[in-house]
């Protein structure tokens, strides 16, 4: 079976790069990093995601969204990756998926819209519980909305309902937040079942995973440039056969954490059941968020040491792939985790 992404995948991916490449450059992510006590949400950035699309990505179009899937989600993780952009895109998209696939027909006219133009910004937290708290959660402090787990079910918070308390990351590339309630406020979302939460779990691990494998390409192509021109001993670095056969073989992981993540989301948007294991959806996500996490440490590990003395300083940009995939690798599920769960799904 031959399996790709579409021209008009291909050439949304190209519209979300561009506009990074020109307008959002690592020069303006260091300007997000360098200053801890903002709020990481750069209005221009947020402006274009409301106008260009990237938020409506997986919106119904009855409630202004595009109506695409997992899959043209994926492509938008993607990129976001690969340019370390700050923001609460995942946060909001994800938001809008739980009220798409639990809120109630009001809840979804009320909201939707709203979070597919950018109108309001909003945050997932699924660790946590109303008495403990929801803790580092992507862009808490500036969501308008944020959608909980608590106990089997889902809740619906207004930013006026929570406290949130500002928590470091060494992650300049983000903004974490944790959440708590005075009482029991919001609304719950009436279609919460534990298959829905399963659902937005999955959701989560393969954006995240997508953010990875966009940081670790990004990550080997500087890499590749630079050992291409930088010489030593009067030749190219590139040239030192060890150093070839490892760029080569972080290509190969790259690549194929790339098409274990396209796959995933594919098998979330059409419920797949892979016919020779007769497993489920579940199995395809795990080993894209292991894959994505494990390649992504590994790449920007080598992006640190392969550009020699340069990449280990504040002025260089290596620390943002390095620290952004250090971080993600730990969200949804780390790769031992992930791991032992294929073993669970495999072989039971």
């Amino acid at each position: 079976m031959f399996f790709a992404l579409t021209d008009d995948q291909r050439d949304f991916d190209n519209v979300v790069r561009d506009y990074l490449t020109s307008e959002f450059d690592l020069e303006a992510v260091r300007r997000v990093v360098e200053d801890p006590g903002g709020d990481g949400h750069p209005e221009p950035l947020w402006r274009a995601m409301g106008e260009q699309g990237w938020l409506a990505v997986m919106v119904p179009e009855e409630h202004e969204g595009l109506g695409l899937g997992l899959v043209d989600a994926q492509v938008i993780a993607r990129a976001l990756g690969a340019g370390t952009a700050p923001g609460p895109w995942r946060g909001t998209v994800l938001a809008a998926e739980a009220i798409r696939l639990a809120g109630s027909n009001s809840q979804r006219e009320q909201w939707l819209p709203k979070l597919a133009t950018g109108a309001v910004a909003g945050a997932l937290a699924l660790r946590g519980t109303s008495e403990s708290g929801w803790p580092a959660v992507e862009y808490a402090g500036v969501a308008g909305l944020i959608v909980v787990a608590d106990g089997p079910g889902l809740r619906l918070l207004r930013a006026d309902e929570v406290t949130v308390a500002s928590q470091e990351t060494f992650d300049g590339t983000t903004r974490l937040g944790s959440v708590s309630l005075a009482d029991s406020a919001g609304e719950p979302l009436p279609g919460a079942t534990a298959e829905v939460l399963e659902a937005l779990h999955a959701r989560s691990a393969v954006l995240i995973a997508a953010d990875l494998v966009g940081n670790a390409r990004e990550a080997l192509r500087r890499t590749v440039d630079y050992d291409r021109d930088r010489r030593q001993f009067g030749v190219p670095v590139g040239s030192f056969q060890a150093l070839k056969h490892d760029l080569a073989d972080l290509h190969i992981a790259v690549t194929m954490a790339e098409h274990a993540v396209l796959y995933a989301a594919h098998a979330l948007d059409t419920d797949h059941t892979d016919p020779a294991t007769g497993t489920a959806t579940a199995l395809a996500v795990s080993v894209a968020k292991a894959k994505a996490s494990e390649t992504a440490a590994r790449v920007t590990g080598a992006m640190i040491q392969y550009h020699g003395g340069i990449g280990y300083t504040w002025e260089h940009e290596a620390h943002f792939f390095y620290k952004r995939a250090k971080r993600l690798a730990g969200v949804g599920g780390t790769v031992d985790e992930q791991r032992e769960r294929i073993a669970e799904l495999t072989l039971g």
